[in-house]
């Protein structure tokens, strides 16, 4: 005869009190999380958040801070208040550099992606030898000093220089000229430039986008009759969009906040066709001594790139996210 059970037996088991009147059953039990553990973990976060806070957030409010002063650098500072907005923003200056900027976007953000689109479809899948060293010499001008990429670019688009050669070589020498020096092909000698540049960064970041995507999708394209054109368009290019978004605004801040390859170039020139906002800022407060309107100016720089960017962003967004 089986044994009876008591009633205790096959009771369910009782909850366990917790702190602050709650009860929680004793299966669900879990030990109290220590204390000692968030703190551990603000000591690992604070040497990248103290420089974090020394190297951006502070200089970043110091600039703001003497955007509202007069100073030349060397003797004490007074309060000017907008004083020095009002006069960056009544100078002509800054209306034709912020022009320059928007048209290097082009070549530094828009041509790059169409570059590294197209260098994606024709290397996505296609197992090669040497493939692996043809992706680092692409992706080489990125990690280059952009103070040596202008130096080697200025001699190249020289009079005597390579880009020239090659053209009376081809028989096109009518065309030769300094093209850093023409009054109307500098900025488009220096946006190419920028286009060299960049077209590595997009490039690798794509790929690294196109091997996530699932290769089903591409076999049911397939099955469906899209050729290789539609299948970039359709398949690809979707599932690159947050890619798409990374480098756009990656290019973009470049173009916006491009200094040194303008200035070890062209340094604004000829006739201030290549003048960039950047390189207005470095004249201030070093060929001027005018550290408030500087800083003003690069306050100003800053909203702009904001902008530019949050724009650039929303154009771009994954609509599925």
């Amino acid at each position: 005869m089986a044994r009876e059970l008591s009633p205790a037996a096959v009771s369910p088991p009782r909850a366990a009190p917790v702190r602050g009147g709650g009860r929680v059953a004793a299966g669900d039990a879990r030990p109290p999380r220590p204390r000692g553990r968030r703190a551990r973990g603000w000591l690992y976060v604070l040497p990248a958040l103290a420089v974090y806070l020394g190297f951006a957030i502070w200089p970043a409010l110091n600039t703001l801070r003497l955007s509202l002063l007069t100073w030349d650098g060397i003797l004490p500072p007074t309060w000017a208040g907008f004083s020095n907005y009002i006069k960056i923003f009544r100078d002509s200056a800054l209306y034709e550099a912020i022009p320059h900027s928007l048209a290097l976007i082009v070549f530094f953000s828009v041509v790059p992606i169409g570059v590294g689109l197209l260098m994606t479809a024709l290397l996505m899948g296609k197992v090669r030898r040497g493939m692996t060293f043809f992706r680092i010499i692409f992706f080489l001008p990125q990690v280059l000093p952009l103070v040596a990429v202008g130096i080697t670019w200025r001699w190249l688009y020289g009079e005597s220089g390579v880009v020239n050669q090659f053209l009376d070589l081809v028989g096109l020498g009518s065309i030769t000229r300094a093209w850093l020096g023409d009054y109307d092909l500098a900025l488009i000698a220096l946006g190419l430039i920028g286009t060299w540049v960049m077209s590595g960064l997009c490039m690798m970041l794509f790929l690294a986008g196109a091997q996530k995507i699932d290769p089903s999708l591409y076999e049911a394209a397939r099955l469906d009759g899209a050729g290789a054109l539609r299948q970039f368009r359709h398949v690809t290019v979707p599932g690159v969009r947050r890619e798409i978004t990374v480098a756009g605004v990656i290019t973009t801040i470049a173009a916006l906040a491009s200094f040194d390859l303008v200035f070890v170039t062209t340094n604004g020139g000829p006739a201030g066709q290549t003048n960039v906002p950047g390189l207005l800022v470095y004249r201030l407060a070093f060929n001027e001594g005018d550290i408030g309107g500087a800083s003003a100016l690069a306050v100003v720089l800053t909203v702009i790139v904001v902008a530019v960017v949050s724009a650039v962003r929303y154009f771009t967004r994954d609509d599925q996210s």
